[in-house]
């Protein structure tokens, strides 16, 4: 009897070990990945394939071509998935109320998708902002947008940039099936639409 819970303790401890040496590799590896950039952050500028639901652009997508204006960064992880769709579904049903309508508001949303998947997915749900694409995954790094070590597609983190470059809100991550999520950034961006150009 004592011989097997000799055995039976040594491979518990045993089984444990692998777990245990992974643990520090894993939190390497997280700790590894960039931050998301902070409010009150200088925006990194860009230069991005884009597309609209008219196609692919022929100029790229620059941050710097929307200055003075207010722009949201829309991180998300993949064109047509679940959340994604209800995500961009979102934006469009509530364009003019939250995003102003385009006034004065752009949004670009960003994936690491192929352009032509982006236009073919604005044409099909009718989507009336800008897409970027982010193949390499160069601008979520950047941002600190990327969910975990050897990822392949970006995190759903959300950056506003106000009309002087600086970031002005963020929701790291965006909780896309959260109705508060878009009421929160709707107060964000009001704040930043000056009174004359507000959606009536």
């Amino acid at each position: 009897m004592r011989r097997i819970r000799i055995i039976f303790t040594a491979l518990a401890v045993g089984s444990a070990l692998p777990a245990a040496a992974q643990a520090p590799a894993a939190m390497a590896a997280t700790a590894a990945l960039p931050a998301p950039l902070a409010v009150g952050a200088v925006a990194p500028d860009f230069e991005l394939p884009g597309a609209t639901r008219y196609g692919v652009l022929q100029k790229p997508v620059r941050l710097s071509d929307f200055k003075g204006k207010t722009v949201v960064l829309a991180f998300f992880p993949r064109a047509r998935t679940q959340g994604c769709t209800i995500q961009m579904h979102a934006y469009r049903d509530q364009y003019s109320e939250l995003l102003n309508g385009g006034r004065d508001v752009v949004l670009i949303a960003i994936s690491a998708d192929p352009a032509e998947t982006l236009a073919a997915w604005a044409r099909d749900d009718e989507f009336p902002f800008l897409f970027a694409s982010d193949a390499g995954l160069k601008l979520a790094n950047t941002y600190g947008a990327i969910g975990r070590a050897g990822a392949s597609n970006t995190n759903r983190n959300l950056f506003v940039v106000g009309p002087d470059g600086k970031i002005v809100y963020r929701a790291t991550p965006f909780r896309e099936i959260d109705p508060t999520a878009y009421t929160d950034l709707g107060a964000a961006l009001k704040k930043l639409v000056p009174a004359e150009t507000a959606a009536m």
